[in-house]
Formats: C-alpha cells, sequence, structure tokens
C-alpha cells in the first residue's frame, strides 16, 4: 500500500483497499440470469438500492440514506467470516462469534470515530431493533428469494430447500414490511406451484 504522511487518510486508504475483498466471497445465490454465484459486493449494492425503490413500503417510518449505509457495510464481516447459508444449520452455530471477531478487525482498520459508528451500524443491524435495521433485514431476506423465483428454484433446489424453510424466514421480512412480507409469501406459493419449490415431504 502506498504510504501517506497523514495516519487517518492511510487508515482510510487501509479499509478501501481490504473491502475490496468483498467481491472474493461468493454467497449460495446466484445472479437472475443463473451464469454465476453472486458475490457479497454485488449482495450490498443490489439491497442497498432496493432500500430507496423500495422505502415506501417501510411498516414505520425510516432514514433510507442510512438504511443503505447500514446495507453497504452490514457483510463487510464475511472477508474473514466468510458467508454462511441461511439454512446450513451447523455453520450458524457459530457465526455470531465468527463475526464478532471479524467486525473487530476489519472495522478497526479505520480510524477510531470512524471504527465505531461502522461497527456501531454493523451492531445496530445484527440486533434489529430499530425500524432502519429491521427493514434493512427485509430487504436482505426478499433479495435471494426474488433471485431464486428469477432462477426457477436456483439454490433452492440445489441445496433441497422446502417451501417450509422458506416460509421460516417471512417473520424476518414482516418485522420491517408487513407488504414486503405479503408478497414473498406470494412467490413461495406460486414457486411451488410452477416447481421451483418443493412442498414440506
Amino acid at each position: 500500500m502506498i504510504p501517506f504522511p497523514d495516519s487517518r487518510l492511510s487508515r482510510q486508504i487501509g479499509f478501501i483497499v481490504e473491502i475490496d475483498k468483498l467481491k472474493t466471497i461468493l454467497r449460495q445465490t446466484l445472479l437472475t440470469d443463473s451464469s454465476r454465484r453472486e458475490n457479497d459486493a454485488e449482495h450490498s449494492w443490489h439491497i442497498a438500492t432496493m432500500a430507496f425503490v423500495l422505502e415506501e413500503y417501510a411498516d414505520a417510518p425510516v432514514d433510507v440514506g442510512r438504511v443503505a449505509k447500514m446495507l453497504l457495510i452490514h457483510d463487510v464481516v464475511e472477508i474473514d467470516a466468510g458467508d454462511t447459508f441461511i439454512h446450513d444449520d451447523k455453520g450458524n452455530a457459530d457465526k455470531d462469534e465468527r463475526e464478532q471477531k471479524a467486525a473487530v478487525r476489519l472495522y478497526g482498520i479505520l480510524p477510531p470515530d470512524q471504527a465505531a459508528d461502522l461497527a456501531d451500524l454493523w451492531r445496530e443491524f445484527e440486533a434489529r431493533q430499530s425500524a432502519d435495521a429491521r427493514f434493512a433485514h427485509a430487504l436482505d431476506r426478499l433479495q435471494p428469494l426474488l433471485h431464486n423465483f428469477e432462477t426457477e428454484g436456483g439454490t433452492w433446489k440445489s441445496n433441497h430447500v422446502t417451501a417450509d424453510m422458506v416460509a421460516k424466514l417471512l417473520p424476518r421480512i414482516a418485522g420491517g414490511s408487513r407488504a414486503l412480507a405479503d408478497y414473498a409469501q406470494s412467490l413461495i406459493k406460486e414457486a411451488v406451484a410452477r416447481g421451483y419449490l418443493t412442498a414440506a415431504p
């Protein structure tokens, strides 16, 4: 890395360079053209854009710029912790521990004030206690459902995911937007009807 005389700028540039690694973290979700798996950077951009487009469906007033910021930085921890498939019970058992450790290192690259700001925003997202965080979570859960529907079952089929498994995620969407949860529920029903998703055995 090119050294800068200003240590604050050096830390900021260091973080910017480090988060480029987010482009290398592959998720389970396929792109809607089924050509390949999406990466974390693409996912974060996509759901941040969804925040602006779908803001009107938030159940409570939200600061959409803050929601988008939250969505852009929420998966930075996956540079170290990796992406954990939502339906992987074993992987999810130690997910929090892995991500907490990653947050300390990755956000800690920044100057202390910015490190605290982004780490607090990440913790808020994880806790889902604020209206901003609940709406952000709703979008984060809706996007993979949309991709799986558009890819005619995509990674639902390859991972043997059933309709009831997907339906268990609806409360997370409903926590931020009842309208988006209702839409997601209708997509699940339609996915079963089209054979993209199997009903519970």
